[in-house]
């Protein structure tokens, strides 16, 4: 199955500081985020094969030091679609770079 010609998605970063234990300043990290508009022909079956997808390849790459996904629950109405989130988390731009060029990054865009 390709993926990608079955969604349509944006990517962003975002550079946030995390809160730590240590009286140290708060380390930074860098969020890949990642928004999915599927198809309306996709099955649920279908849309949750991508997210497996994409959860197994985030758990294949070591640069990755924070997972989330889900759904939008909003009732605001200004999703323009878009239905499913990823945020991955990555210690810096170094780490964003071995992600993108890992094969298990380019095995899942690929598919």
């Amino acid at each position: 199955m390709r993926f990608i010609t079955l969604a349509i998605f944006l990517c962003g970063h975002l550079v946030t500081t995390a809160s730590t234990h240590a009286a140290d300043e708060p380390a930074k990290v860098l969020k890949h985020i990642v928004m999915y508009k599927f198809h309306d022909k996709l099955t649920a079956a279908q849309v949750e094969e991508v997210v497996d997808a994409f959860s197994k390849m985030t758990k294949q790459i070591d640069t990755v030091i924070g997972y989330e996904h889900g759904t939008n629950v909003s009732q605001e109405m200004k999703s323009e679609g878009f239905t499913h989130v990823f945020v991955v988390t990555f210690p810096d731009e170094a780490g964003r770079a071995a992600y993108l060029k890992h094969p298990a990054h380019d095995t899942y865009v690929a598919l």
